[in-house]
């Protein structure tokens, strides 16, 4: 039944992809679209089996640097949420700034970390982190603050220290919301990864990109398209296993 379960929810996009391919190959067949302008899939697939070796050694420094700005970006968002929790003046005080902070595009603040911090890794790593902390604070301060009260009262009156409540009841049932936060971190993770590549890096997709770019390999661009894709699709199904190995049971369930 399970199988069952899984099949019936992959198998309509897994249909509409290959359509979608069908139709794109037979379309730059039956039109001869020019390659550099739009490649056939078949070139695609193609051109990435030829330049596996290198688009490997691509990939694996993306992942390096995504994984780490991506752990550090989750640590910060927790830290900033839980602050901003148990501290309302800092909530009021700080909050609205965060929000503000989105509102810059990091492809305009990558420059300056670049001017501020060199060209190493550590201004990337700053970009990435900007963009995964965001999705995680705001969401831990929602679930967060979404706590049963009554059961928040009733601790209370049993004399339970903040450390208790916090670790036995707020953070139970702000997890749901964290790791939905962590969710959309980790696909944003990946863009953070390419943009800070864009802006400086000896290697990576990002830079990868940008070299086929120069050189009008449109059917290189979208391999490496195809990669950052692939990327985002493994790591939101990684965080999405994680949360139903860690959420076995959620309090709030008792609610409905």
């Amino acid at each position: 039944m399970r199988l069952r379960r899984i099949w019936s929810s992959v198998w309509p996009p897994l249909v509409a992809v290959i359509l979608f391919l069908i139709i794109w190959q037979t379309a730059t067949s039956l039109f001869h679209i020019n390659k550099w302008t739009l490649p056939s899939p078949a070139d695609i697939a193609h051109e990435a089996a030829a330049g596996a070796a290198g688009l490997w050694d691509h990939t694996q420094a993306t992942l390096r640097l995504m994984l780490l700005g991506f752990s550090i970006g989750i640590l910060v968002g927790l830290l900033v949420a839980f602050v901003l929790h148990y501290i309302p003046f800092l909530r009021k005080a700080l909050y609205p700034l965060i929000i503000l902070s989105q509102n810059v595009p990091i492809i305009a603040l990558a420059p300056l970390l670049m001017i501020w911090f060199g060209f190493g890794i550590l201004p990337k790593i700053i970009v990435i982190t900007l963009v995964c902390f965001f999705p995680v604070a705001v969401a831990a301060m929602d679930g967060l603050s979404r706590t049963d009260r009554v059961m928040l009262d009733y601790m209370r009156m049993a004399g339970a220290s903040k450390w208790n409540i916090f670790t036995k009841l707020e953070v139970p049932y702000a997890l749901p919301a964290i790791m939905s936060g962590a969710k959309i971190a980790a696909t944003y993770s990946v863009m953070g990864a390419i943009i800070a590549e864009w802006i400086g890096a000896s290697k990576g997709i990002g830079y990868y990109m940008m070299l086929q770019k120069s050189s009008f390999r449109t059917d290189k661009i979208f391999v490496a398209i195809a990669i950052i894709v692939t990327i985002s699709l493994a790591m939101f199904l990684l965080i999405s296993f994680i949360e139903k190995w860690l959420i076995r049971y959620h309090p709030s369930s008792d609610d409905k």
